[in-house]
């Protein structure tokens, strides 16, 4: 049976820490070690960021993260365009040992409004 994008984010979201733009901007104020990627493509990350935002595409994660994040305990907060990247990066890191990962679940105008 062949699974929808939607299954796999619905999927993956029982899985891992979702959060809205709150919520992500408590725990990064909150945190001292922590980093915001961005796993949207280079191009929508050139148009608009968040100011602390690192941008790692979704399919370059798994070959780019150790160099920004070589501690499996960083907090770590994904974002995309609506969640559904984020969600799917979130549970990549978690199965590849980081064990502080939330997925920011808004849109990123929700989030760009509270971040920035």
């Amino acid at each position: 049976m062949i699974k929808t994008a939607g299954e796999l984010i619905a999927t993956a979201q029982l899985e891992i820490n979702c959060v809205d733009a709150n919520a992500a901007k408590l725990l990064y104020d909150g945190s001292e070690n922590s980093v915001i990627i961005d796993v949207r493509e280079v191009k929508n990350y050139e148009e608009s960021s968040l100011n602390d935002s690192i941008n790692i595409s979704r399919g370059l994660l798994e070959m780019k993260i150790s160099k920004q994040c070589p501690n499996s305990d960083i907090l770590i907060l994904t974002h995309c365009g609506g969640g559904g990247r984020a969600s799917l990066a979130a549970l990549t890191l978690i199965k590849m040992g980081y064990s502080n990962v939330y997925a920011i679940t808004a849109t990123f105008d929700e989030i760009k409004e509270i971040f920035d």
